[in-house]
């Protein structure tokens, strides 16, 4: 695709394979704030599904994968809110 999406944090694990690509888009993603965006590349092939279920599993959206000349580039939005339902205590 040519439309360019906007990002906030770049980071490069081409030539790292699995589960290296997994663990640093989490330490990654841990730097931003709700809502902006992190593009990660990778050549791992495993890192197409692999980042997509972590993605659903962990609340992040996964905005776009591109593919283009062995390299996969991933644009995920950091989670907007908790998804935790809130637990209140009442008594002493």
């Amino acid at each position: 695709m040519n439309d360019e999406i906007k990002f906030d944090l770049l980071l490069d694990v081409k030539g790292l394979g699995c589960p290296l690509p997994i663990l640093k888009t989490k330490k990654a993603l841990e730097s931003l704030d709700r809502d902006q965006i992190l593009k990660v590349e990778t050549t791992d092939p495993a890192s197409k599904k692999d980042l997509a279920s972590w993605a659903r599993r962990t609340g992040n959206v996964l905005l776009r994968i591109d593919e283009h000349s062995g390299t996969f580039t991933f644009y995920i939005q950091k989670k907007r809110r908790e998804d935790r339902k809130a637990v209140l205590s009442f008594g002493e």
